[in-house]
């Protein structure tokens, strides 16, 4: 996706990383499409399985990995691997099947205090297949 304005408007698509290989681009807009929906940006729970002192990170939700590009405000925080994060950001398909997806996160915020949360992220993906991405394709 190239780089340009961000539509608010679109939702963040509660997504499983493994999706993600799913979107296309849409044509002559600023944004993808999936499920018969478009949008911009995902909204992804899982492990950094690795974290960088640049700003990079590997994220793991059990479908996939993505790569996480962090900005500096936000790699300012103590990020390590181990850690079950919620990231939402612009999502940028891999150039080739053997590159990772990479989302930039706009907002990434530390659940591992919350053990309840990644099994309760699964039933919110879930959930939101069903009300709203599921309609779509109908």
């Amino acid at each position: 996706m190239a780089k340009a304005s961000m539509d608010y408007e679109l939702a963040a698509l509660k997504l499983f990383s493994a999706q993600l290989r799913g979107a296309k681009q849409e044509p002559h807009v600023n944004a993808l499409c999936l499920f018969g929906i478009r949008f911009q940006r995902a909204w992804l729970q899982g492990v950094l399985v690795s974290a960088s002192d640049q700003g990079r990170f590997l994220l793991d939700d059990g479908s996939d990995v993505v790569e996480l590009t962090v900005p500096p405000l936000l790699a300012q925080s103590q990020w390590k691997a181990g850690q079950y994060v919620m990231v939402v950001g612009p999502y940028t398909p891999s150039k080739s099947g053997d590159e990772f997806p990479s989302v930039q996160a706009q907002k990434m915020v530390d659940l591992s205090s919350h053990p309840d949360r990644e099994s309760m992220w699964y039933l919110e993906v879930v959930e939101a297949h069903k009300l709203f991405y599921l309609h779509n394709l109908t």
